[in-house]
């Protein structure tokens, strides 16, 4: 029987990226992966959970340790500029 290897399966840009974890702290390759996501989804911490499969209490628990140890945390979107632009809205339709 022939011995199958993940280098016939996997192309190879990706697994040079995957031998480049190799020796990594799991701890460390989670948190550069979430940090990663929360920074492709402009900081929108559902969306991000949501990728990642965790709970966002899981993904809230995880940036806060994150913060405390001094990484830089992408912010969420802004609230109050969702809030003015349907106010903005509310008021056209008004008009």
């Amino acid at each position: 029987m022939t011995e199958l290897h993940v280098a016939h399966i996997v192309p190879e840009p990706v697994q040079a990226a995957l031998d480049h974890l190799v020796g990594l702290p799991i701890a460390e390759v989670e948190r550069d992966l979430i940090l990663a996501t929360l920074r492709e989804t402009g900081g929108n911490r559902t969306h991000a959970a949501a990728i990642l499969g965790v709970a966002i209490r899981t993904l809230r628990n995880k940036i806060s340790a994150y913060a405390a140890e001094g990484h830089d945390i992408p912010e969420p979107p802004s609230t109050s500029a969702a809030s003015a632009g349907a106010a903005a809205e509310m008021d056209r339709c008004e008009a």
